[in-house]
């Protein structure tokens, strides 16, 4: 299936965003392991996303089949990698789609194998599927590189609490994707754990139980980039987009979106200052200040393909640094964005894996050519308001969106965009 999407001449518009996975995910893991510990039923988080990833933790929760299958859903993968190895009694072979067969985690199964936990590949080496047999772990003194995923961080800092003699966490090196673990943290505090960082490189996690409570996840400040984006293109007074359910202070790393579109002609106003409340959001257009755009995206991964595409559209020549991340995400991101952008008359270069550059580089582009979404909902979301600029275009696939964002292409209906259905 493909999506012809058409954009409106302006959009003013209210928005209710979909629920944050990046919480939905840890508050479902760490209620789980609250109600293990209290030896009750689980008490789901309310205002839980909506969309795949969580949906496959929720199945696996309340089924625990002999074999779970988790599909695309990478946080899945990595956070019930550790759950189930904490379970004494259980034993589950954790599998997903062909891609996740290929994506690594030997990294956090080693760490898992040094706490005492015993998983053993079914397949190849470093992948899934695994086989996962639980057992009460002792835990203790366990150093990682700071710069893997910081899904394989959080997997180990979450079961902490049930290990029994904690976890002292180090990690080695250059430490990616902070504002994530500091996620993760902030979360199982909010369900009772003692866990902190205790140096500059190190964390600490008691063997504290964590305790159920009734938890409100808020909404999603990456799926907002999209509309920051769109409203960057617009760049017209006439143009208005209210998000629903976002909070200032917020513990999300890509809250900072609001920061780096400012630079691209997009104010943010919030309904509420008061922190940690959930509130509207408005955006509306001011004059871009940044002639070029300069970034490091190591602490807000998921934010580069929306920037990459948002500075190609409105001609802004740019330099993306902290990318490593993005070549194991649900396909090798900056491959995909080069052949994709190409395909639209762009050229962009790539530099030690971990960069991207545009400096005003064009080519033909493809007519007719659908753009191809590589099973990855951030491909479909961050390229289809390019329409915007460069006319309509084509999507393939477009159901990927369902990933993270299900209603994503009912809210761009919503909001003006004609989107037209086609085999």
């Amino acid at each position: 299936m493909k999506y012809i999407v058409k954009a409106p001449n302006s959009i003013n518009t209210e928005i209710t965003l979909p629920a944050s996975k990046s919480i939905s995910n840890r508050a479902l893991v760490i209620s789980a392991m609250a109600a293990e510990m209290a030896g009750k039923e689980i008490l789901l988080p309310e205002n839980l996303s909506d969309c795949d990833d969580t949906d496959v933790i929720v199945s696996a929760l309340k089924e625990m089949p002999e074999e779970i299958n988790i599909k695309a859903a990478g946080t899945a993968m990595r956070f019930m990698t550790a759950y189930l190895s904490i379970l004494p009694g259980h034993e589950h072979v954790l599998t997903g789609t062909e891609r996740m067969k290929h994506r690594p985690i030997k990294t956090l199964v080693d760490a898992l194998r040094h706490l005492g936990a015993e998983i053993e590949y079914v397949g190849e080496d470093g992948y899934p599927p695994l086989r996962i047999k639980g057992k009460r772990l002792k835990g203790g003194e366990l150093a990682i590189f700071g710069n893997v995923s910081s899904q394989y961080i959080s997997a180990l800092l979450m079961i902490g609490p049930a290990l029994e003699n904690g976890l002292q966490l180090t990690l080695e090196g250059n430490i990616v994707s902070r504002p994530y673990i500091d996620l993760t943290l902030c979360t199982m505090r909010d369900f009772g754990a003692e866990a902190d960082w205790s140096g500059v490189d190190s964390i600490s996690v008691q063997p504290v139980p964590y305790r159920q409570r009734e938890y409100y996840i808020e909404n999603d400040w990456s799926a907002s980039s999209y509309w920051y984006q769109m409203m960057a293109m617009y760049c017209s007074e006439n143009s208005k987009v209210v998000l629903n359910g976002l909070m200032d202070s917020s513990r999300q790393g890509d809250s900072q979106v609001k920061y780096i579109f400012s630079m691209l002609g997009v104010h943010t106003t919030f309904g509420t200052r008061t922190p940690l409340v959930p509130t509207e959001v408005t955006l509306e257009c001011h004059d871009r200040i940044v002639p070029r755009l300069d970034f490091d995206f190591t602490h807000q991964p998921d934010l580069a393909q929306t920037l990459i595409a948002t500075c190609l559209a409105c001609n802004l020549q740019f330099h993306f640094r902290g990318l490593a991340s993005l070549k194991i995400k649900e396909t090798d991101r900056i491959e995909a964005m080069k052949t994709e952008m190409k395909r639209l008359g762009y050229i962009i270069h790539d530099y030690n894996d971990s960069e991207l550059r545009w400096d005003g580089e064009r080519c033909e582009p493809e007519e007719g050519s659908a753009v191809q979404t590589y099973d990855d909902h951030r491909m479909a979301m961050a390229i289809a308001p390019m329409s915007v600029i460069l006319g309509p275009l084509t999507i393939a696939n477009p159901e990927v969106v369902s990933k993270s964002y299900p209603h994503f292409w009912d809210d761009l209906k919503k909001a003006g965009f004609e989107i037209e259905e086609q085999e």
